[in-house]
């Protein structure tokens, strides 16, 4: 015996918090589950710890003589136990998961659950998650209880927790997928400003600059366009990070001025300019 506790002293059992262990299940109790990881004292998983969403049963999801991953959050009490969890371990996984697709400007899934004045709440991969009222699609809150929906991420924090994500923005992202320089594509006039005309492009809004819309200037755009007008335009360039859409009449003009003094011609006869227009812009499609 004396040779035991001498061989269990000069082991180094080192067990620091945050750290990853693995054990075998040997022991359920009424209040949590022991696991063998080796040191002096098994750990313990209070059951709380031991269960993700949505889980009951601790002996089915950790039985005895099974082998799995913990993550200490608690270190050695006097007698060198440590408290172990399941649950945090698989949170951290999570949160690393969604850092990384948030830098990698991927959309994940939310199931929302909840509401209150300010947007709507749910769950990503089991994480409680927020939607903004003005990060909404759909504004009618009711509507949106048990849906899933496609979203990207406005701010991810792992130490305060806090998730908060835009339905709007993930339904620009795929829209701005769908579009592609150099393309011919209609749109609705949203707003005119001194600067130049904004064009709605299927909930996406593009500009048409001033300087865009003919090679000869035009002294009042409110004489060529009125809000809700349909116009067709050219796709120039786009930026997806800065979801800016350039477009172009003046490239599909076949004199300067055009597009000011023959515009329903230059609309009706677009997609015979095009090609043309792209090879004065050297865009290769």
């Amino acid at each position: 015996m004396d040779d035991f506790e001498s061989a269990l002293s000069d082991h180094d059992y080192h067990f620091e918090l945050g750290q990853v262990v693995t054990g075998k299940i040997f022991e359920h109790t009424s209040e949590g589950v022991f696991v063998d990881i080796g040191g002096k004292s098994p750990g313990f998983v209070p059951t709380p710890e031991a269960l993700l969403a949505n889980e009951k049963d601790v002996a089915t999801i950790l039985p005895l003589g099974e082998s799995a991953e913990f993550l200490i959050i608690r270190e050695q009490n006097a007698e060198g136990q440590v408290t172990l969890s399941r649950r945090k371990l698989e949170e951290k996984r999570i949160w690393e998961e969604l850092e990384e697709a948030s830098e990698a400007g991927h959309s994940v899934q939310i199931r929302i659950s909840g509401s209150n004045r300010g947007g709507v709440t749910g769950e990503v991969k089991g994480l409680r998650g927020f939607i903004p009222n003005s990060h909404l699609v759909d504004k009618d809150l009711e509507s949106l209880m048990g849906q899933v929906l496609t979203v990207n991420f406005l701010e991810l924090d792992k130490e305060r927790r806090k998730l908060v994500l835009s339905q709007r923005y993930a339904a620009q992202a795929e829209i701005m997928q769908k579009l592609t320089i150099g393309a011919l594509v209609t749109g609705k006039v949203a707003n005119i400003k001194p600067y130049g005309v904004f064009i709605e492009l299927d909930g996406m809004t593009g500009l048409l600059h001033r300087s865009q819309i003919s090679e000869k200037p035009v002294p009042h755009l409110e004489d060529m366009f009125s809000v809700g007008q349909n116009v067709r335009v050219l796709i120039t360039d786009i930026e997806e990070s800065k979801k800016r859409i350039s477009l172009s009449l003046k490239a599909l003009e076949k004199f300067p001025g055009e597009a000011v003094e023959n515009f329903e011609e230059l609309q009706t006869n677009a997609e015979e300019r095009v090609e043309s227009a792209l090879k004065n812009l050297n865009i290769v499609v």
